[in-house]
């Protein structure tokens, strides 16, 4: 019997009742293991009245109650890893060290909210002017909404929804219908932390149900990751509708290798955040340029190593990666790969037409690595989202530097020198919001925020970090004047009854 994912709202199940329904594919075999209900309209605005609902109450309790509750949530989390690494694997097909680490960064988000004490105190000026004193506190928007992707099922909801709840709002998140089992199973253990039903709610759908959370008047701000087309369809539409939007894009990320790099550390690192996680992630590296003479010695280290890759299913303990999301996917992966030759690339390794035995309908493709890619190709234009790395030459520091800085991109980048001055002078010119520094995925612990630059982010906030918490909250300033109490009119005595 197909299994079937439905919404959770006002703090329970609720039965999908459009009577649509999409697949969800085990991407390892290619079979439709799962259906999951598309919310209508009227399902999103059930779920938003259910959020509205819970602010009244919600946005008014204590941070030690907010606090408690997601304590709870994480003691819960951490003792569902395994389980919710195994939702992951089974629906997005990454391998099983992938997926618990994926639920360890977002426990990371989850740590950060527990402690969001410190974030949200406000400060007080005293005497200001005579006997008038001025605070600034920041408070909850009310209802906020999240569109997470299909990569990240887990960790990427847990960047939005504790931070959002901590600061006390209360929340409907939109996962990805690809694989949105993960979602829910957070959804209910929140419940089972003492979450007040309503302050999280999930509905899963497609364009129907992202584009009335977009418009929906109740919904205060929008949270979103994904590609650049739809980050700037949601910055755009959302905020033409009054809210406040935080829309994380796609990327292109580059890593500058000087000659001067550990070639061997430098490898490690290219074939590690290329095809980690089938180099399904807006942090992989997709691009190295090669400085100098080095390059042929690097692409020959990184062949050696890529070719050693286990690929298999994710549930394998001996698989290093896994499938990719869908059939559809893996297609236009592959395009990429097959139209290289032509448009000047040297095609070093092709994983097209991978297979592994026994699972030969699985959605898989092998590891693909091309040399000499020229930046008109469109393997290197576009974001691939796949186990493609691309290598570019350069003569020198600065033809490396302006090849990156031209990229439409600027989300994460990376340098691998053992020159300290070229890479403090690489941090300073380089145009992307997050750098490595012989870190291949530069992507910031929970107290930093996570974002990039130019069409990698729509919006003025990164998310989580202190941004995050601005994100969901807002400032308010006090100016307060109290009269003295020697000030009183005569024959009124505001100090303690005389007792003798």
């Amino acid at each position: 019997m197909t299994k079937i994912v439905n919404h959770w709202i006002g703090g329970k199940t609720a039965e999908g009742a459009s009577g649509t329904y999409g697949p969800v594919t085990n991407p390892a075999t290619g079979e439709v293991t799962t259906k999951v209900a598309f919310a209508s309209v009227e399902e999103v605005d059930a779920a938003v009245a259910a959020a509205k609902d819970a602010f009244r109450t919600w946005g008014q309790s204590s941070l030690a109650q907010r606090t408690s509750i997601l304590f709870t949530f994480r003691a819960l989390l951490d003792a569902h890893r395994d389980e919710i690494a195994e939702l992951i694997t089974a629906e997005h097909g990454k391998v099983h060290s992938d997926a618990l680490g994926e639920v360890a960064r977002g426990l990371e988000i989850v740590d950060l909210a527990c402690g969001i004490n410190v974030q949200l105190k406000g400060e007080l000026s005293t005497q200001v002017a005579s006997r008038v004193d001025v605070a600034s506190m920041r408070q909850p928007l009310g209802v906020v909404a999240g569109i997470t992707p299909f990569n990240f099922p887990a960790m990427v909801p847990m960047w939005m929804f504790p931070l959002a709840i901590a600061c006390g709002n209360t929340f409907v998140l939109k996962p990805s219908e690809k694989d949105p089992s993960a979602s829910v199973r957070l959804a209910e253990l929140l419940a089972e932390a003492g979450l007040p039903d309503g302050v999280l709610n999930v509905v899963h759908g497609d364009k129907v149900a992202v584009d009335r959370l977009l418009e929906h008047p109740d919904v205060k701000a929008v949270s979103f990751v994904g590609s650049t087309p739809v980050a700037r369809y949601i910055h755009t539409t959302a905020s033409a509708n009054g809210k406040r939007v935080q829309a994380l894009g796609g990327a292109k990320n580059h890593m500058l290798v000087l000659p001067d790099a550990d070639l061997d550390a430098a490898a490690d690192a290219a074939v590690s955040a290329a095809y980690g996680s089938a180099g399904e992630r807006c942090m992989a590296i997709s691009a190295v340029v090669a400085v100098g003479a080095i390059g042929d010695e690097l692409v020959e280290k990184i062949r050696e190593r890529a070719e050693k890759i286990t690929i298999g299913p994710g549930d394998d303990p001996a698989s290093e990666m896994g499938p990719l999301i869908t059939a559809t996917h893996r297609d236009k992966v592959a395009s990429y790969v097959a139209g290289a030759a032509d448009e000047g690339a040297e095609v070093v390794l092709d994983g097209t037409g991978y297979t592994v035995d026994g699972f030969e309908n699985g959605h898989w493709i092998g590891i693909s690595l091309l040399d000499k890619v020229p930046t008109t190709a469109k393997a290197y234009q576009d974001e691939i989202f796949g186990p493609v790395l691309c290598v570019l030459r350069a003569e020198t520091y600065e033809e490396a530097l302006d090849l990156i800085n031209s990229s439409p991109f600027g989300n994460g980048t990376a340098i691998f020198t053992r020159d300290g001055g070229a890479a403090r002078r690489f941090q300073l010119e380089v145009e992307a919001g997050m750098v490595g520094v012989n870190v291949p995925i530069p992507v910031p612990v929970g107290y930093h925020s996570f974002g990039g630059w130019k069409d990698s982010l729509f919006g003025d906030h990164h998310i989580y970090g202190n941004d995050g918490t601005h994100f969901y909250t807002r400032g308010k300033v006090v100016t307060t004047r109290w009269p003295d109490p020697a000030d009183a009119p005569s024959g009124v005595d505001l100090g303690f009854p005389r007792n003798h």
